[in-house]
């Protein structure tokens, strides 16, 4: 067991506190005192000096010393230093928190510019991070909050950790204990399959509620189905299909002899010489024409390939128009950077040197010797001179860089500019040839032959003509008996798709039973999972109960006087996950009392530090509340409320032992 305990915590201008020493000398001491006197201080500043927060593990709170206006006494060291026997050997630790002061160039006063943080071990300054290493080796920070505050389990950590930790410190029970413990319990392995108990019951949950959202659908479904089956009251669905299948042979009938009008010999005929026309009109227009078309789409070409030339000509000339301009730009840029380092190099090369030296030495306060003051003196105007000498020589090479940079940009634009012309006048020589090659295309399709004019082509489209009269002729003898026909056919074709419709409600009606049945099957076989489901969230919770049972029987045989309640009977029936500490079946959030806490604090510290192997002081708050304190291995430091003591007031556990006799 590693043994901890406060010989001496000495603090100096800590939270209002300008100078105590509680001398503990490793025994439980008694620390009387009216409120806002300082009790909880001596707590805040053991927890401040080991891990920079107060004893509510709050970071950021009020160490400075305030004036009776609540106004910070600046200029002050704020200071705390605890000697602690750790297994027989004593080790100092000290932290000092001080104001910063600078003065800066120029001004007369010093000025406040932060805050610094000093620390020691056994008297020997250390770095941060040395230092916390140093009270990491001690006692980790969660652990010393655990052992030195009855209030910290209970009131600092959330439920979760309260549980991870009682379990942690009490052992868990495992799921195989658990169904060895019930034998109602034995198919649970089986139903789980290697999942956990927990996501078993997830997926149970989720899908109870999918089931019962589907299940109410169903009803819902099948009277939609049921609503929009079609009325077949007084039909026969056989006699309907009979009846339809002879309309349509009517009907094939009746097209037949439609066509048989229509396709009279003579049309055939004529319709055939009429295309042979045609295809001799195209004939004739192709020899009159062929030989200047194909010329008209040469010189197209031609007029088309001079125009993308001249385009690209013209792309040419706008890509280093750009370029030029995007030049003058930075030119106009670079000579604005010199002129600007100009004016920097005649403000840097206008510096003159000053030097203020402390002609006092800063260790011992005597003025120092003249030779110094002048060695220190050409020392400071030296590095002047050469910081001096740097910068100008950095600007006149800027300065120079950008004069080059100006004249080569200047450059590049002359030479844009020569380009620019030579395609300037390479575009007006393809303007030309495109003029020339349209005025060529323009005679070409001046002279194509139109042949309209030409006898031969005349006169075989007067053929063609009388040759579509004669048709229009005998196909208006055929139509009049053709569109009887055609009436027939159509009245038979609107009987049967009238027909057809009253069929239909059949294949309806079939569909909606069939549909209203497969719901039906589906209804039952969802009220069966449900009822599997039902047994075996039955047997989680039987499994739940029975690990509860273990598990307060375990962890409560561990503590004197606190139970803990892990779990909670959810109106579902269902169990909750929980952690609230009782005592005497009272909740430690609702209703304790303050002594009752404070014990039931000390029971937990008592059975942690037997945990860790770790007894630390314990810091009991408020401990006026309780008559009778239980007895601990740490070190008790006790913070009494005592209105006649206006300062604090230590007793020592042998001053109490005689007071008690």
């Amino acid at each position: 067991m590693k043994r901890i305990s406060l010989i001496k915590l000495v603090l100096q201008n800590f939270k209002g506190i300008r100078n105590f020493t509680l001398e503990a000398n490793g025994d439980s001491v008694r620390v009387f005192g009216d409120n806002a006197v300082g009790k909880t201080t001596l707590f805040d500043a053991f927890t401040w000096l080991l891990f920079d927060k107060d004893s509510q593990n709050k970071k950021d709170f009020q160490i400075k010393t305030l004036n009776s206006h609540g106004c910070v006494l600046h200029g002050l060291d704020h200071e705390v230093e605890a000697t602690l026997l750790i297994d027989g050997c004593k080790t100092t630790l000290r932290k000092v928190y001080s104001e910063k002061w600078t003065k800066k160039r120029g001004s007369a006063t010093d000025e406040f510019s932060g805050h610094t943080t000093d620390y020691f071990v056994d008297g020997v300054p250390v770095k941060m991070n040395e230092y916390k290493s140093r009270v990491d080796q001690i006692v980790s920070e969660d652990v010393f909050k655990l052992l030195t505050s009855p209030t910290y389990f209970n009131e600092q950590l959330k439920w979760q950790d309260r549980r991870k930790l009682l379990l942690q410190v009490c052992g868990y029970v495992s799921d195989d204990e658990v169904i060895a413990a019930n034998q109602a319990l034995a198919k649970l392995s089986a139903i789980l399959n290697g999942r956990s108990l927990e996501d078993h019951r997830k997926v149970i949950a989720a899908r109870r509620a999918e089931i019962n959202k589907e299940l109410d659908k169903i009803p819902v479904r099948i009277d939609e189905v049921q609503k929009s089956m079609p009325d077949t009251d007084g039909l026969d669905e056989a006699a309907l299909q009979l009846e339809i299948d002879a309309l349509k042979e009517r009907i094939d009938s009746k097209e037949a002899e439609t066509f048989r009008i229509r396709s009279g010999g003579e049309v055939a005929v004529k319709e055939k010489r009429l295309r042979e026309i045609e295809g001799e009109l195209l004939e004739i227009k192709n020899q009159l024409q062929s030989g200047t078309l194909e010329q008209v789409a040469a010189k197209r070409q031609v007029v088309s390939t001079l125009r993308g030339q001249h385009d690209d000509i013209q792309r040419q000339i706008s890509d280093k128009r750009w370029s030029v301009d995007r030049n003058n730009q930075r030119i106009i840029a670079t000579q604005e950077e010199a002129s600007r380092l100009r004016q920097q190099w005649h403000e840097v090369n206008s510096e003159t040197f000053e030097h203020h030296h402390d002609t006092n030495c800063p260790t011992c306060g005597q003025a120092l010797p003249e030779e110094q003051l002048q060695a220190a003196h050409q020392k400071a105007q030296a590095d002047f001179n050469r910081r001096k000498a740097e910068r100008l020589e950095q600007i006149t090479a800027k300065g120079k860089a950008a004069a080059e940079e100006a004249k080569r940009l200047e450059q590049e634009n002359a030479v844009l500019a020569d380009a620019i012309a030579a395609l300037e006048q390479q575009a007006a020589v393809k303007e030309k040839e495109i003029q020339s090659a349209e005025s060529e295309l323009t005679d070409l399709q001046t002279g194509i032959k139109d042949v309209e004019s030409d006898p031969q082509y005349v006169q075989k489209k007067q053929e063609a003509v009388v040759i579509q009269q004669e048709i229009d002729q005998l196909r208006a003898s055929v139509q009049e008996a053709a569109a009887k026909v055609r009436e027939e056919i159509a009245t038979m074709k609107a009987q049967v798709q009238t027909l057809e419709r009253e069929k239909a409600k059949f294949a309806q009606v079939h569909a909606a039973e069939q549909r209203i049945a497969e719901l039906a099957t589906r209804e039952r076989e969802l009220a069966a999972e449900y009822e599997r489901l039902e047994q075996e969230l039955f047997l989680t919770e039987e499994f739940i109960r029975t690990k509860v049972n273990l598990l307060d029987e375990k962890i409560n045989s561990r503590f004197q006087f606190a139970r803990f309640k892990l779990f909670e009977q959810q109106i579902n029936g269902g169990l909750a996950e929980v952690c609230e500490t009782t005592y005497n079946g009272v909740p430690y959030s609702g209703g304790l009392n303050n002594a009752a806490r404070i014990n039931v604090g000390l029971d937990i510290i008592n059975t942690l530090s037997e945990h860790y192997g770790i007894t630390a002081p314990i810091f009991i708050d408020n401990a006026e509340a309780v008559t009778s304190l239980i007895q601990t291995a740490g070190q008790q430091i006790r913070l009494i409320v005592s209105e006649k003591d206006k300062q604090l007031r230590v007793e020592t556990s042998n001053r109490d032992m005689k007071e008690a006799v």
